[in-house]
């Protein structure tokens, strides 16, 4: 009995370790906004293509710089001659008399040809060979161009960042200002339903009639369709965020960053006007600029095919060749060695390295244009969000102050209906403008936040990080 005791207690132990353990399993794991960014910069697919672009780059630098080091190889063969090669020589010799007596008539002496063989059945060689570059201009140009395809991979991963912060910060205030609005709707329904229960224990002593009973569960019916509305849309804003951060679909998650304690004047010291635009802020004019940088070396690529290549190389190996197979492998092989020391001029091509330098000079053109076009569209953009978030900011204002009045009008209603001095008409009617007025106000919260997030990222504020 006491063996079965203890099993029961270990087994009965193990089941609430388990329980415990898939509870915790489940417990959604909180975000900050930050935190949020931070993790979407790991995770995002986005990202992680950019960085497997960089390694690829940091792969093609090193295959420029092989091309400096030596280059061995090592090359065997072995040649079956079924019919050996002859070589044709006259039957009677080189020199020698071709005929008798000049116009005797007779045929020629030695009439036809002797067929040597030339060769053997069977030849095998072994030879290994190391070619190393001495001098090419146009290496010195591509190690640069290396170093700045590095400098270029690297800001595209931070350009891809940059685009993933503004995602996932967009959707982190939409489901922000949604839970916000749910709570109001929550409050609203709670106090609806109040004011429905007394106003039906009034109907049955004969004070209120029956239709303001029924215009109160009209108002508490729309409220909860309303409020099942929004927890809809929340749950497709934590979809989205999920998404953007690269997480599970299904993986549980909770927002820790607030902001109903945050007033409108707080909102607005958060917003900061720069006088001047400064574009190296921008990760994408500053990539732009590289790409520049890589055009023109490119460029000069071209030039420097001009200039005389000097290349050495050595060979060393054996060789031998035999009638039979076996005799092949079996008798001495035979060693030799040559270097060699190359220098290729070029002469003329056909004009081909001047129309590739054409072609890679209106390449580099066409860059400084987009860098300059980059620039005009950078000044739009600032200007742009700096308006938006002016209008935004003058209109949540608004909002706020119609939101309080709503409120106050609101509370004085109910007082006044409660006094018996006021009619039910009139508080559906509050009840009506204040949730109109709180819908407004979360509505120019979030336009605010957005342009907030649109100004950052006009200025290159939005994501400063490696």
């Amino acid at each position: 009995m006491r063996i079965l005791f203890t099993r029961r207690t270990t087994l009965i132990w193990l089941l609430a370790l388990l329980s415990n353990a898939g509870l915790l399993a489940q417990n959604p794991q909180g975000f900050t906004l930050q935190e949020a960014v931070q993790f979407a910069t790991r995770e995002n697919i986005n990202v992680q293509t950019s960085r497997l672009d960089a390694t690829s780059s940091e792969a093609r630098i090193r295959e420029v710089k092989s091309n400096a080091l030596p280059q061995v190889s090592i090359a065997s063969q072995l040649t079956y001659n079924a019919i050996i090669q002859r070589f044709i020589l006259p039957a009677g010799g080189f020199g020698g008399p071709t005929s008798t007596t000049a116009g005797s008539g007779t045929q020629p002496e030695n009439a036809g040809v002797t067929a040597i063989p030339f060769g053997v059945n069977f030849q095998g060689s072994v030879q290994a060979t190391v070619n190393q570059l001495l001098y090419d201009a146009s290496y010195k140009i591509g190690l640069k161009a290396a170093s700045t395809l590095r400098e270029l991979s690297q800001k595209n991963v931070v350009v891809s960042k940059t685009n993933v912060a503004e995602q996932v910060t967009k959707a982190y205030y939409n489901v922000l200002v949604s839970e916000e609005r749910i709570k109001l709707l929550d409050y609203n329904i709670s106090r609806i339903d109040s004011l429905y229960k007394e106003t039906q224990a009034l109907n049955k002593q004969g004070f209120v009639e029956k239709i303001d009973v029924d215009r109160l569960e009209v108002q508490a019916n729309n409220l909860k369709s309303e409020r099942q509305n929004v927890q809809n849309l929340i749950g497709l804003s934590y979809y989205l965020l999920k998404f953007q951060m690269g997480l599970g679909i299904n993986d549980p998650m909770v927002l820790t960053d607030k902001i109903q304690d945050l007033s409108v004047d707080e909102l607005e010291k958060t917003v900061a006007f720069a006088s001047e635009i400064d574009y190296t802020q921008r990760i994408e004019f500053s990539a732009l600029q590289s790409q520049i940088r890589l055009a023109d070396l490119d460029y000069q690529s071209i030039g420097k095919l001009y200039f005389p290549r000097v290349l050495a190389s050595a060979a060393y190996g054996h060789n031998n060749g035999r009638n039979n197979l076996i005799d092949l492998f079996s008798t001495q092989w035979f060693n030799s060695m040559a270097i060699n020391l190359q220098v290729q001029i070029p002469v003329f091509d056909g004009f081909q390295k001047k129309y590739a330098a054409q072609q890679k000079k209106i390449a580099l053109e066409k860059a400084r244009l987009g860098s300059n076009l980059l620039k005009n569209s950078i000044d739009l953009q600032v200007r742009q969000s700096q308006i938006t978030i002016q209008n935004s900011l003058q209109t949540l204002r608004t909002q706020k102050r119609n939101l309080d009045l709503a409120q106050e009008i609101l509370r004085v209603t109910r007082i006044k209906y409660k006094e018996g001095v006021g009619s039910n008409i009139e508080v559906l009617n509050a009840e009506s403008s204040s949730r109109e007025a709180q819908t407004n106000y979360f509505s120019s919260l979030l336009d605010f936040m957005i342009a907030k997030v649109d100004l950052d990222k006009a200025t290159g504020k939005l994501y400063i990080g490696q």
